[in-house]
């Protein structure tokens, strides 16, 4: 009798195993951005990128129905610590995403990592986990730091540019970006200025630019920093005598529309333009236009390509994202149309892809905007892949 009993508990055993996996009732996802202050653009432009998608894939990702919980971190961190507790702690989320600058992404990511929670970046792309402290748990669905300006890099040392003075935001986004540029950049850099978040005056150090005169300025200002810096920099003249150029969030969308017409024939540098001709991308442009009322940024591209990356996941788990190896997996396939066109991960967990040049000019319609130029660098592999050695789940 015992025996009996036995046998039938391990038979009852073995046929639960062997049950389908069960759907998740709802994919939590914690979506946390800039939405408040100068940089307030680049978070809306990534939440609408992310909520097109969304309506895209039909109110759910990967057929789930969405417990979409969107906070503003005002781009503090200590509240930004919070509002990650309140992810983990209360919604129980699946995945988190959202957030813009790395001085808020590396505050908060740790505890998010050692939950066992995925984090899918639809913007930074710090070093520290592209390389020896990459994790099974973090994807960037964006770009590593380094990669748009070492673009621009390549650029102005190929334009035959001898000399360059770099200006750029000081936290470790700023930092990245600055080095990425001198990364392809054989040229001599005259002096490399660091400034305060949210500085919006830069006459100080346009007058010490002036006096070192640099064939250049390279610059990585986010936000209204970037706008204060093109408008002050137009004003006084120095365009005559020192060419600007910037990574393509410092003149896309959001800049050129309250800088106007000092932006002509700057050359920017990006993964991604609204003219790039291909199907997905030709639909997200025209529909975030006729939902948004304006031209999509790439931070808005970053943002639907995520949400798009995680349709795709989730579907090919059918719904089960609690196993998580199996959702890495298909997470690392990225078995999704990116409106970029080619897209992978490399090992990683950070894209594999393409770097252009654009410029700003007239469109066809009257509009200043972008314009695709050509292409910088091919199926690009950031420089600190080679340092990771993935641990395991």
């Amino acid at each position: 009798m015992k025996q009996r009993f036995i046998t039938s508990l391990v038979a009852a055993a073995i046929a639960a195993a062997c049950l389908p996996a069960l759907a998740a009732d709802k994919l939590r996802v914690g979506f946390m951005t800039t939405l408040s202050g100068p940089a307030g653009a680049l978070g809306v432009d990534i939440r609408d990128g992310f909520n097109l998608a969304v309506k895209h894939a039909g109110g759910k990702l990967g057929g789930i129905p969405l417990d979409l919980q969107i906070a503003d971190d005002q781009l503090k961190p200590d509240v930004a610590k919070q509002i990650t507790e309140r992810f983990l702690q209360q919604q129980k989320a699946h995945i988190v995403t959202g957030v813009v600058f790395t001085n808020i992404l590396l505050p908060v990511v740790p505890s998010i990592l050692e939950s066992k929670t995925f984090y899918i970046s639809p913007n930074t792309g710090p070093n520290d986990y592209a390389g020896a402290k990459c994790n099974p748990y973090f994807f960037v669905a964006s770009w590593q730091s380094e990669d748009i300006p070492s673009a621009m890099g390549k650029f102005v040392t190929d334009r035959g540019i001898k000399n360059v003075y770099l200006i750029g935001a000081n936290y470790p986004g700023g930092r990245e970006n600055l080095s990425g540029f001198k990364r392809l950049y054989k040229g001599k850099i005259v002096d490399e200025i660091y400034t305060p978040m949210n500085q919006l005056d830069f006459s100080v150090d346009l007058a010490n630019m002036q006096s070192k005169k640099p064939e250049a300025v390279f610059i990585f200002l986010p936000g209204g920093m970037g706008i204060n810096f093109i408008k002050q920099f137009a004003a006084a003249g120095l365009s005559k005598d020192i060419q600007l150029f910037v990574p393509g969030y410092s003149a896309d969308e959001d800049t050129i529309k309250p800088v106007g017409s000092a932006l002509l024939g700057a050359v920017n540098t990006s993964f991604w333009g609204h003219d790039l001709d291909n199907p997905q991308n030709k639909k997200f442009v025209a529909d975030f236009e006729k939902d948004y009322g304006r031209l999509p940024t790439l931070y808005a591209a970053q943002g639907y390509d995520t949400a798009m990356l995680i349709d795709s996941a989730v579907k090919k788990v059918k719904g089960n994202v609690e196993d998580k190896v199996a959702f890495r997996k298909a997470l690392q396939a990225a078995d999704f149309k990116s409106v970029r066109g080619n897209f992978k991960f490399n090992k990683n967990q950070y894209p594999i892809q393409d770097y252009y040049l654009r410029v700003v000019r007239t469109d066809e319609k009257g509009r200043i905007t972008n314009r695709l130029m050509g292409k910088i660098l091919s199926n690009h592999e950031d420089s600190f892949a080679s340092q990771c050695n993935m641990p395991g789940m």
